[in-house]
């Protein structure tokens, strides 16, 4: 078995994460890999990378994307709002309830409060900027609800902060980003080439 360790950096909002999340998930698991939870500020990270966020991109790209996001919903069988009603959202608050679950319960717990957050995005219609929802989706993973009050500590902050500034010295410039012994790999449409770098 492969003793391969992923870094996988994503935000919480990012659409094209929640629709490589289960398949990357299993491919992880296939291969004995060891996933370090990565939630970055896209924010901070476009500024460096060239990016521009999604309102202010050209309107052809714009449209594109709706029409690219509603192909790979079909075509992996995931139900995915391509307009959702809370969307945009900041996604910090988020990202840190994921670090503090992380911490507080392991890789594992935190991969699946990825899942319920990115659904409760894109298929769900709730709204993650919200620390309510956020504490809803707590219980529904079954964890702590301290979970919420710790993801507000400085401790997380720091970590949050210091996720963000090591996407942006390996040069992640997007979300999903799979990076295997410094080699990134941008995109849920890349993880077959993921698979292929965990086999030993």
């Amino acid at each position: 078995m492969s003793t391969k360790t992923i870094d996988y950096y994503f935000a919480p909002q990012s659409p094209w994460t929640y629709l490589g999340h289960s398949r990357f998930e299993a491919i992880a698991a296939a291969a004995g890999a060891t996933v370090r939870v990565r939630p970055i500020d896209m924010g901070s990270v476009f500024p460096v990378s060239g990016g521009l966020p999604l309102g202010k991109r050209a309107p052809q790209r714009q449209a594109y994307r709706l029409v690219d996001l509603a192909r790979y919903s079909k075509h992996l069988g995931l139900p995915l709002n391509v307009k959702p009603k809370f969307f945009p959202v900041a996604g910090d608050d988020a990202a840190r309830l994921i670090i503090a679950v992380d911490m507080h319960d392991g890789a594992e717990a935190a991969m699946r409060m990825c899942a319920a957050v990115f659904q409760a995005v894109w298929v769900q219609e709730r709204n993650i900027g919200d620390p309510k929802v956020l504490d809803s989706l707590v219980v529904e993973c079954g964890l702590s609800p301290k979970r919420g009050e710790q993801s507000q500590s400085q401790a997380v902050q720091e970590r949050y902060e210091a996720y963000t500034q090591e996407a942006i010295d390996i040069q992640v410039f997007g979300a999903p980003s799979y990076v295997i012994d410094g080699e990134i790999f941008w995109g849920q449409d890349r993880l077959d080439f993921v698979e292929r770098a965990l086999r030993p």
